[in-house]
């Protein structure tokens, strides 16, 4: 039975993950981001009492979180999202409180290795996860194991440039597919484009814009078929690169994927003509909300079992 820590900008959640990849509790928390003896005592607390919930002894413990973070040392980077928590080493502090093995990885690595152990990239030797939200991230699977960079390093394949005259991005780059397709790009666009008289301007989001699309405002409109574009462009670079047999698409925009699918797939077919595109499944992440803690139980089965049990 796993304890699975999911750490992001603005929550942790916990759970207990049974060998099947089934979530049996779980409790969440806001994020402490500038204090991490607070983060990692509540973060103890949780993982407790889940396990008390579930009825359970906590065997290992693994983790997904946003990075950068070594996942050897398990260390944090220079993590833009928790200022408070970089140089700290939560698998160091978990094993010792728990006296069970620990690990971890950036989280769009977890997510990756849970959909392509336990959902729907099941049994598919290439797979590529994309998430789409306040960035854009992603984790990339061949036959069954993490892709990993020189020095174990996470592929930052939101920081492709797309458009060099594009906006800047954290990264220092113009143009990068996060600055051009994320959320808040969404946002930018239309708060930039619009008319003066444009009334939707406040607290504007992209779930916002696509439910307005979807009331058939033209402003929306046009954003939803500017956001098809670039998610295009940046899933077929993807295709190109790395000729996949699944890319599976998650994350806070995709819940209104039907919006763009037609458009992706457009761009996919232009630009990817010399590799069997047509074979690159495009589908919906299938693990829903618990996905993180998934796969943050998939990263410690990933890293200390030889032979991961498979759903049946």
């Amino acid at each position: 039975m796993i304890g699975a820590v999911d750490i992001g900008g603005t929550k942790i959640a916990v759970g207990m993950v049974n060998d099947r990849g089934q979530v049996l509790s779980r409790q969440e928390s806001a994020t402490d981001v500038d204090n991490y003896a607070d983060g990692l005592a509540r973060t103890a607390s949780m993982l407790r009492q889940t396990a008390r919930t579930a009825g359970v002894e906590i065997t290992g413990i693994g983790i997904g979180s946003t990075g950068p973070v070594d996942p050897f040392t398990g260390r944090f980077g220079e993590v833009d999202f928790l200022p408070g928590w970089r140089g700290q080493n939560p698998v160091e502090d978990l094993a010792r409180i728990f006296k069970v093995q620990v690990a971890m990885e950036n989280d769009a690595d977890a997510a990756a290795m849970a959909e392509a152990g336990w959902g729907a990239g099941k049994n598919k030797a290439r797979l590529i996860y994309v998430t789409v939200g306040t960035g854009i991230g992603g984790g990339i699977v061949f036959d069954g194991r993490l892709y990993r960079g020189v020095d174990g390093s996470h592929p930052e394949v939101g920081h492709q440039v797309i458009d060099p005259s594009g906006p800047l991005c954290s990264c220092g780059f113009h143009g990068c597919w996060e600055s051009l397709a994320a959320g808040p790009a969404m946002a930018a666009w239309v708060n930039a484009k619009a008319p003066g008289d444009y009334p939707h301007r406040e607290r504007l989001t992209a779930k916002r814009i696509c439910e307005l699309a979807q009331e058939s405002d033209p402003v929306a409109r046009q954003a939803v078929e500017r956001e098809a574009y670039y998610l295009g462009i940046g899933l077929a670079n993807l295709i190109n690169l790395f000729t996949p047999d699944m890319i599976v698409l998650s994350g806070s925009v995709m819940n209104s994927a039907l919006l763009f699918l037609d458009g992706i797939r457009e761009v996919i077919c232009r630009g990817c003509r010399f590799v069997p595109f047509e074979k690159a499944e495009l589908i919906l992440a299938s693990l829903g909300e618990d996905t993180n803690l998934i796969g943050a139980a998939r990263v410690w089965h990933d890293r200390f079992c030889a032979k991961v049990p498979s759903a049946s």
